[in-house]
């Protein structure tokens, strides 16, 4: 019981996890950025903009203060995956320099393409870095419902040691030290979801869109294995199970987004003001899969939509039109 757990970010993942690590009886401080808002959550004990109904756990202190979280000796990065290296360097004086940073944000960063792992190592050196990936919705980990995810550190003690720390009643955490496979599993499947939305936005049928998940998961083995991550890793939680998850819920932001814009909304207006990390990690995926001649036409579907380069109708005609070939291939 010797951990202290912090949690950055305060929408609706970061309120879940926040919940289910307190449920593991340890003291937990959630940090808000804005000061106003974490004030009004250790106040009125509930989320009401991202979790409305969630009542937050006893042993939570909601804080607006970098200072709060100089004790903690697990920090969970819950923020967006393009902010992570600018919260990190702001929040770098306040946290323990041995302190396991946590990340929990799934993408790769615009700009670099590098990986959320290769972020925190810049922005943190020498702190121990993990990933926590997996098939899970916020409100579902809220309302402590069974909830299964992977967490990855290189060190596989440590590992299985954060895993232990963060299993409670519902939430069950596995662990490996396949880090490159957990992270691209977590980001691979937010793209590759925008496409399971599309498909279903477009009218396109339930055996189409199987079809499409079962291609977009071999693209995914396919940069998987150009870039370290183990098959295994990509076959269990963080990589099919979380796909599976991501491509056939509404409650998916990713695969809302893609649904909207199969019915032909504006990229824009498919976003309405919401985060759809897939939209953000789809043209760094694909500059990376083309660095190492991966083929992944499904996820550059996606780019060239988001991007307002291509219509659906155009980039679902030349994915039938694409030449046929053995299913391994």
């Amino acid at each position: 019981m010797s951990e202290r757990i912090a949690v950055v970010g305060g929408g609706a993942w970061g309120t879940a996890l926040a919940n289910a690590a307190a449920a593991t009886g340890r003291p937990v401080t959630l940090w808000l950025r804005d000061g106003e808002a974490a004030a009004r959550l250790q106040a009125s004990r509930e989320n009401a903009r991202y979790l409305p109904g969630v009542t937050l756990h006893d042993g939570i202190r909601a804080t607006g203060e970098s200072g709060d979280l100089a004790g903690a000796n697990i920090v969970l990065m819950v923020t967006p995956a393009q902010t992570l290296r600018g919260v990190l360097g702001a929040l770098r004086p306040s946290l323990d320099p041995h302190a396991a940073i946590v990340l929990c944000a799934k993408g790769i960063e615009r700009g670099s393409d590098a990986f959320m792992s290769a972020v925190a190592a810049e922005a943190m050196p020498g702190a121990p870095v993990a990933v926590l990936s997996g098939p899970s919705f916020a409100a579902d980990v809220a309302r402590n419902l069974p909830t299964a995810v992977t967490l990855a550190a290189e060190d596989g003690a440590l590992a299985g040691r954060l895993a232990a720390a963060l299993s409670g009643p519902a939430l069950r955490v596995y662990h490996t030290d396949d880090v490159r496979g957990v992270e691209i599993g977590g980001a691979g499947k937010n793209v590759l979801a925008i496409a399971s939305g599309i498909v279903a936005g477009r009218g396109l049928g339930e055996s189409a869109r199987a079809a499409l998940i079962a291609r977009a998961f071999a693209e995914l083995m396919r940069f998987a294995r150009a870039y370290g991550g183990r098959p295994e890793t990509l076959m269990g939680l963080s990589g099919l199970g979380d796909l599976v998850l991501t491509a056939s819920s509404p409650q998916s932001r990713n695969f809302a987004f893609g649904q909207r814009l199969g019915a032909g909304a504006t990229p824009e207006e498919a976003a309405g003001g919401k985060l759809a990390e897939g939209a953000f990690t789809a043209a760094a995926l694909i500059a990376l899969a083309r660095r190492n001649a991966v083929e992944m036409p499904v996820a550059e579907a996606v780019a060239a939509i988001v991007s307002g380069g291509a219509s659906v109708d155009a980039v679902v005609a030349g994915l039938l039109a694409r030449p046929l070939k053995g299913e391994a291939e």
